[in-house]
């Protein structure tokens, strides 16, 4: 946790203590929840300082800016997938690799249950239509996960080559963004997205293990 948090503080120049990155965490968590409920546009330091019962100027001593603290919010949510995808591979070291994809995968769509993780995907998509700062962050996140699911899948299939993989790789997570998506969209759909959700899970499968 506190690794996670201290890479959302990549501008600070000195250390932060352990009282410290609890009060960050107290930020990003009322950041990432505003951020979520109303948007970029309801999102404000000022309304986080208020939410957490600090200062104006306590919060900017950590994130100095608003689009800081937005990065710092989905920085800190893709830490913690990576760190959850590292405990998978870790713990499950001696079993097959297919079945650490697997679990990874289970890991993703549990998690993407929440629904203050999925509106903060949903805000900083529908932001990087029209925003460039916004849109940089897609990049970066997208780019992330493509990376985290190659490493996954790479070498499954011998006869697969890595550009194949990484090609797949992008096809994995956007079979996953779309789930996101209709998450979101259809709240109370839940018979339909738990056979959507299982769908997903044999096509990504096939798509990590099957030739060409």
């Amino acid at each position: 946790m506190n690794d996670t948090l201290k890479s959302s503080l990549q501008s600070k120049r000195s250390g932060t203590t352990d009282k410290g990155l609890e009060r960050a965490h107290e930020i990003l968590d009322a950041a990432r929840r505003i951020f979520a409920a109303e948007g970029y546009a309801g999102l404000s330091m000022r309304r986080v300082a208020t939410e957490v019962g600090v200062s104006l100027s306590n919060v900017q001593h950590y994130y100095n800016s608003k689009d800081m603290l937005v990065e710092a919010v989905l920085l800190y949510t893709m830490n913690m997938f990576q760190e959850k995808i590292d405990q998978i591979t870790s713990t499950m070291a001696r079993s097959p690799r297919t079945e650490q994809f697997q679990s990874t995968i289970d890991m993703f769509l549990q998690e993407l249950s929440d629904p203050i993780t999925v509106a903060v995907f949903f805000e900083i998509w529908a932001l990087a239509t029209r925003n460039p700062f916004a849109s940089g962050l897609m990049d970066k996140m997208l780019a992330r996960e493509r990376k985290a699911i190659f490493k996954l899948i790479q070498g499954l299939a011998p006869s697969i080559s890595d550009a194949q993989y990484q090609l797949r790789a992008a096809l994995i997570v956007a079979q996953i963004q779309g789930l996101l998506l209709f998450r979101l969209c259809n709240p109370a759909k839940k018979a339909e997205l738990a056979g959507l959700e299982l769908a997903a899970k044999e096509a990504v499968l096939r798509l990590a293990m099957l030739p060409d």
